[in-house]
């Protein structure tokens, strides 16, 4: 068996912005395996600032990689506990090279193009009028989950924006998630909290930053908006440190970023932990390129998630790799018709 990587920079098709600044690139890596006749691959997703294997030797573990590929994936997979990116890229590279077809990694009806995944429409930070823009074509576009972005605008223009849905649709006919990214002050999270539950979110990402489990505690425990933890989970490793998490903190949801938590067997234990403690949860791509999206999207489907996903990311880029992956009417689908464009790929 042989392996490479290959680096990609994906091009936004335009700035993107979060509470941690605005996104124009996003640096992306394929793992290729090719045994005999056969090959496979696997995205090595990285977030700079934000994954947790965000790291200078991040393409010499890549290189170690390659140069063990023949130890095989549980091997490798055991020993890169700290670049959760790089152990889904092995997952899905090995699924791959196994596979009847290399894209076809978790078969099922989503696969075989029967199924679809509900999904929330994505809005990004910016100025009120790009945001009120990116509302509108979500609606048009079938969307019935949306998620805000909240925290870098002014909170006021951001209840306004909330509440201008909020008067055209009620909160049976569209869900309204947002997503803090950690912006508030613990000190002022909780009033926060109670103004926007006015308008019937469905609930709230990350209102304060990761690592205050005794102040999230409290805000779940007193929140009348339901919280959601996301980069709370991120660098979380030992099993016993996740359920001490969850126990001391009790959210109303997770949500799992594969890339950032340790693949598939990462989000594997993530979820098994929860839905012992009775919280619910969803899987939420971490922008990656379309080989990733196909990943994250199939192994999603085999978990009956009930709750709409954060599947959406294919369509932000100028450069993605073209696949069977489509959005319509808030849903993702997979397009048997449609054949991946491999030149990326290929060296």
């Amino acid at each position: 068996m042989k392996a490479h990587y290959k680096k990609h920079i994906l091009n936004f098709k335009r700035p993107s912005g979060t509470s941690r600044g605005v996104l124009r690139t996003k640096e992306t890596w394929f793992l290729i395996l090719e045994e005999g006749n056969r090959w496979g691959v696997g995205e090595c997703g990285i977030l700079r600032s934000l994954s947790i294997d965000d790291r200078p030797d991040y393409e010499e573990k890549l290189r170690w990689v390659c140069d063990n590929i023949e130890k095989g994936k549980d091997y490798l997979y055991n020993n890169l506990t700290e670049f959760p990116s790089i152990q889904i890229g092995v997952e899905t590279a090995f699924k791959s090279l196994q596979a009847t077809n290399p894209f076809q990694i978790f078969p099922s009806e989503f696969s075989q193009g029967s199924k679809t995944i509900p999904i929330n429409g994505l809005i990004w930070m910016g100025d009120k009028s790009f945001m009120k823009e990116q509302i509108s074509a979500k609606l048009k576009e079938g969307f019935q989950c949306i998620k805000m972005k909240i925290g870098a605008i002014d909170f006021a223009t951001e209840i306004e924006l909330l509440k201008s849905i909020r008067q055209e649709f009620s909160a049976s006919e569209i869900e309204l998630r947002v997503d803090a990214n950690g912006a508030f002050a613990p000190s002022e999270a909780l009033e926060k909290l109670k103004v926007l539950s006015e308008l019937e979110l469905h609930s709230i990402e990350q209102p304060i930053k990761q690592g205050q489990w005794q102040e999230m505690a409290r805000l779940c425990e007193e929140s009348p908006l339901p919280i959601a933890l996301d980069e709370e989970l991120i660098g979380v490793f030992a099993s016993e440190e996740k359920e001490k998490l969850l126990q001391t903190v009790q959210p109303q949801y997770i949500i799992l970023k594969p890339s950032l938590v340790g693949g598939f067997a990462g989000s594997d234990e993530w979820i098994n932990i929860a839905e012992n403690l009775n919280i619910d949860w969803w899987i939420t791509s971490a922008l990656e390129s379309n080989v990733g999206l196909n990943a994250i999207s199939q192994y999603t489907f085999t978990k009956n998630a009930t709750l709409p996903q954060g599947l959406g990311t294919g369509s932000l880029y100028t450069n993605n790799i073209e696949s069977p992956l489509k959005v319509c009417n808030g849903s993702i689908q997979y397009d048997t018709n449609e054949q991946w464009d491999l030149t990326l790929l290929k060296r």
